[in-house]
């Protein structure tokens, strides 16, 4: 009886291996811009990891030479839940959304307009509009605090919006317009045959391809009235209705300094900036093909 042997077959991983072409080396260019551009991102982040690792220090250890902490405390970071400042939180947050969403609604027809339209009057409404971008808010403290006075909106909240939302406006009206110019006319006259009107046009058009710019101009005045601190400072006096970064100084007494819950603070505040990058960042990228592929 013949005894029938399998033929000898190779393992699959070799077969794998053999298609594949070899791994190249990356070129010095490529890796010296590698190594710097991880140079600048440790330098802008070293502050945050030395507001980080301080935030998680004991009161006794703050002067300690050692970078890294003996002891890490991570009940410092609860201690700003149990300090109240959680309501100041919300406020920075209604008051950054305000002033963005208020931005947004002003400058979107403002620059469409002044994109799509020659009126009279056109340059100088855009050279007054730039100008206006160069007043400082603490150079018109005395006369934002009389105003609001006398309306009767010192103390509050809506005051903070609608100032951020003011010296932030004239930055959006810009960029906006130059993002609205740069879109060709013949795409809303393609929308115009199809049976759009002017808004399904600017809707289903031109912002989808304006998105980049809207984009920006949304993180440009959320971030601008997140960190606002001086006229809020000015205009709240209940600690209830302070922001964050007026909150803060609750930390900072006459003698002494709590370093560590000053920056635990510091650190939660940031977080909510930073998951609006982590949001956004992929709708920048969809933004620039939007409307134009189907």
């Amino acid at each position: 009886m013949a005894v029938q042997t399998m033929p000898r077959t190779e393992p699959r991983h070799h077969a794998g291996h053999r298609g594949r072409p070899p791994r190249r080396m990356p070129k010095l260019k490529t890796v010296i811009v590698a190594a710097a551009a991880y140079i600048v991102a440790f330098v802008f982040l070293f502050p945050y990891i030395v507001m980080l690792l301080t935030s998680l220090r004991s009161q006794d250890s703050l002067r300690e030479v050692s970078f890294w902490p003996k002891e890490w405390v991570w009940s410092n970071l609860a201690n700003f839940w149990s300090s109240g400042l959680a309501g100041n939180l919300w406020v920075t947050l209604k008051v950054a959304g305000g002033s963005t969403i208020l931005v947004l609604l002003v400058a979107l027809p403002a620059a469409y307009y002044s994109a799509r339209h020659n009126f009279r009057g056109r340059t100088a409404f855009l050279i007054l509009v730039l100008i206006t971008q160069m007043f400082q808010p603490t150079a018109m403290l005395v006369g934002i605090y009389r105003e609001f006075y006398q309306f009767g909106l010192v103390d509050s909240i809506w005051s903070l919006i609608l100032v951020n939302g003011g010296f932030n406006l004239a930055f959006a009206v810009w960029i906006l317009n130059a993002y609205f110019a740069s879109i060709p006319r013949e795409l809303e006259e393609a929308a115009f045959i199809d049976g759009n009107g002017r808004f399904g046009a600017l809707f289903r058009v031109t912002l989808p391809l304006a998105m980049p710019g809207v984009i920006t101009a949304l993180i440009f005045t959320f971030i601008a009235a997140w960190n606002e601190f001086v006229v809020a400072l000015t205009l709240t006096t209940t600690p209830a209705n302070q922001p964050l970064t007026v909150a803060l100084n609750s930390f900072i007494g006459q003698y002494q300094v709590d370093w560590q819950n000053l920056f635990a603070g510091s650190v939660i505040a940031t977080i909510p900036v930073i998951i609006l990058f982590a949001l956004i960042e992929r709708k920048v990228v969809g933004g620039l093909t939007a409307g134009s592929i189907k």
